[in-house]
């Protein structure tokens, strides 16, 4: 009896031990480590939609495409209560978002612009035969600030303008003769205009693929 009792209490200390072995700590040569998660930051968005307004932009809504974070290019629409147009521009931003550098061009069709005139100057406003064509080429050279970078952005942008326009139906506005001696003038083709002028633009971009 006595020695079946010594023997059960060696096998309990021998399984004690084992166990407690295998749970403790390992030798250093024994020791694995779990393997390291890579964190992998998600790629940003490159399609997205812009809505700005600005002089002589106008309303513009543009469909953008950014192909790196320091870099987009758009292409839209235009309005500027005259005529609807259309536009296209690339932006650089070196940081991906803050500082930023524009250049954008545009062309506005031939509208009436009797009707805003009038709203200005007030129901006493006489039509005017030039008014009743205006439309401009337009190009914009742009520095500003880019806050966001991910889903939304805005932007404020300001610099200068160039515009080109031809002025239309002169001889109409012009018809009958300018001075007591009888002198009219006439014009052979439609005179150009050209002006370079301070200009700025704000709007928002958001992503959505």
């Amino acid at each position: 009896m006595l020695n079946t009792l010594s023997r059960l209490t060696f096998t309990a200390t021998v399984l004690v031990a084992t166990t407690a072995f295998a749970a403790g700590p390992q030798p250093d040569g024994l020791v694995q480590s779990a393997p390291l998660e890579t964190m992998v930051p998600k790629p940003l968005p490159k399609l997205g939609l812009l809505l700005g307004a600005g002089v002589p932009d106008g309303a513009t809504g543009s469909l953008t495409y950014r192909p790196y974070s320091w870099a987009r290019a758009e292409v839209g629409m235009a309005y500027n209560m005259i005529s609807r147009g259309v536009r296209a521009g690339v932006t650089l931003i070196p940081f991906g978002a803050g500082p930023s550098a524009t250049l954008e061009a545009g062309h506005y069709f031939d509208g009436n612009a009797n009707g805003i005139a009038r709203s200005i100057a007030g129901s006493g406003f006489h039509d005017s035969a030039i008014l009743q064509r205006v439309g401009y080429d337009f190009a914009n050279a742009h520095l500003g600030l880019d806050f966001g970078m991910r889903r939304v952005v805005f932007f404020l942008h300001g610099g200068m303008s160039y515009i080109h326009a031809r002025i239309h139906n002169v001889n109409d506005q012009v018809s009958g003769p300018t001075s007591p001696g009888g002198t009219t003038v006439t014009f052979n083709q439609d005179p150009t205009v050209r002006v370079v002028t301070p200009s700025a633009k704000l709007g928002f971009i958001f992503y959505i693929w």
